[in-house]
């Protein structure tokens, strides 16, 4: 990759070295978001090698300092949460084409970045499909358990409904990778019963998929 691109990933990881919120791994506490952007550049590296670029740039900034935005600023519910994750979606994608405008990056090619991150066009943009798999995937490896565990009182038509509705924006490609993930027994249970329950809105899907 170019010395500019070098330049622009470690911008984005001194960006969220600032994470006020730590995890362990491998025995050293780092920023959470350094460790989620790590997670989703080597998903994308696995399911798509082939990946531009802009591509590789936007899922490093997926989540650019996500916690500028706290979730409990917005109302609880579906709606807040969209609303919230719509407002983070604008932000990371600000900071990102400021960040590439400082290397020197084109107009043009800030604005892919943005629409990448912002989901645009999803289902008809290969790029926001692949970012929207490979963060469904990084969800499901590393997140679900805690997500779950925070959630316990959902019962399982609540998480299946969820798992659901992620199956739907994501592309056969992604299904496939994320049934070949190591999954506990019970979250591999949960994905297979929201597959069955969506599988005719999949199917249509599949029909019509990017990938």
């Amino acid at each position: 990759m170019t010395a500019r691109y070098e330049a622009l990933i470690a911008a984005i990881d001194a960006a969220n070295a600032d994470d006020p919120r730590r995890v362990t791994t491998d025995g050293a506490e780092r920023a959470f978001e350094i460790v989620y952007a790590e997670r989703m550049t080597a998903r994308l590296a696995a399911l798509y090698p082939e990946a531009s670029e802009l591509l590789q740039i936007a899922t490093r900034a997926q989540h650019l300092r996500r916690w500028d935005i706290p979730r409990e600023n917005f109302p609880l519910g579906r709606h807040g949460y969209n609303d919230w994750r719509k407002e983070c979606r604008a932000h990371h994608a600000r900071l990102a084409g400021e960040l590439m405008s400082a290397q020197g990056y084109a107009e043009d090619e800030i604005d892919h970045v943005g629409a990448i991150i912002r989901k645009e066009k999803l289902k008809k943009d290969r790029d926001s499909q692949a970012l929207e798999n490979v963060a469904a995937i990084v969800f499901l490896e590393h997140y679900f358990d805690d997500f779950h565990e925070k959630y316990k009182d959902y019962d399982d038509e609540k998480i299946v409904d969820i798992l659901g509705k992620t199956l739907c924006k994501m592309s056969p490609k992604g299904h496939g990778a994320a049934l070949a993930l190591p999954l506990p027994e019970r979250t591999r249970a949960l994905v297979a019963a929201a597959i069955a329950k969506e599988s005719e809105a999949l199917a249509k899907l599949a029909a019509v998929a990017i990938d």
